[in-house]
């Protein structure tokens, strides 16, 4: 009976001393369930869920214990973001906040729509540049409302404020929209604003293409955030191709010629023909012209035949 208990509980993973000391505890008559009962009650656990459980508390670390790599890989500033399916995104905050306040007010919740509607999509790189002084309390020539999303938002390490300074009284800022453009030509990625930087675009040839290609313009419509479907145009990618650094063509779809087999066009058709998939797709011109050659040529070559003795 002893060992019998023995096998069976070694068989559920359970330590050979912690079966020994129970069955000594509660006798060898036990039955199974109140060993069970009295394994659990110890702490004895079967070795599969020990060694479940190992990889788990080596996941489950605390945020202050994490290594910076680790911690780059929370804010998605690690290296293999060129490696995502899905560009880099690089937004131009005032711009954003500006449009949804109207021109009149820096509303920090468009900021906050616009990095929302990208993290649903899953972008992981997503970067957001403020001047610095958008920092200090709003004041009646420039109000600012939902000022604690710019905290938030720099706490996760999503929002960049652009240095400035003061120099005998007067605000020295630097441009942000050298950062905007430089950070997002350097990560191959995209522009979010409906600014045209024409003065970066004269300056630098290089910029002028990243900024024509890679410019995401948008709109908001009753606190919502939407980005142009077509964002280079009517012919151009669309949204989720432009966002995307493998785009995915789309089949093409061939209409089939309303003339039918009695189309004239020949090869010229820009319709489809399935009666024309195994054969030369020439015109009515060409093929009398080819069919009159053949014999011309094979009569010659009879005359020369004849010549020849």
């Amino acid at each position: 009976v002893h060992q019998s208990k023995m096998d069976f509980f070694c068989k559920l993973g359970y330590r050979k001393q912690d079966i020994c000391k129970v069955l000594e505890d509660l006798g060898q008559e036990a039955l199974e369930d109140d060993v069970l009962k009295e394994l659990i009650w110890m702490g004895s656990k079967p070795q599969a869920l020990e060694n479940q459980a190992q990889p788990s508390q080596l996941k489950l670390v605390a945020r202050g214990l994490c290594s910076a790599t680790v911690g780059r890989k929370w804010l998605g500033e690690d290296e293999r973001d060129s490696s995502d399916s899905l560009r880099p995104v690089v937004i131009d905050g005032s711009n954003v906040a500006m449009s949804h306040g109207n021109k009149e007010v820096f509303s920090c919740w468009g900021i906050q729509l616009a990095v929302d509607w990208f993290r649903e999509r899953g972008h992981t790189y997503i970067k957001v540049f403020v001047p610095l002084w958008r920092k200090e309390p709003p004041r009646q020539d420039s109000p600012i409302t939902d000022q604690h999303i710019l905290e938030a938002l720099e706490r996760q390490s999503v929002l960049v404020y652009v240095p400035s300074r003061k120099v005998k009284g007067r605000r020295v800022v630097c441009q942000e929209d050298r950062y905007i453009v430089k950070v997002a030509y350097e990560k191959d990625g995209i522009i979010v604003s409906n600014d045209h930087y024409r003065d970066l675009q004269n300056e630098n040839p290089e910029w002028k293409w990243f900024i024509e290609q890679r410019l995401l313009m948008y709109s908001f419509v009753s606190n919502r955030f939407m980005p142009h479907d077509d964002p280079l145009g009517r012919h151009g990618p669309t949204l989720s191709n432009f966002l995307s650094k493998k785009p995915v063509l789309p089949e093409r779809k061939w209409k089939p010629c309303p003339y039918g087999k009695k189309c004239t066009y020949g090869n010229k058709c820009k319709f489809y023909h399935p009666e024309r998939q195994h054969q030369t797709q020439l015109s009515v011109a060409d093929e009398l012209r080819a069919k009159t050659k053949v014999p011309l040529a094979l009569g010659k070559e009879e005359e020369r035949c004849q010549c020849s003795p």
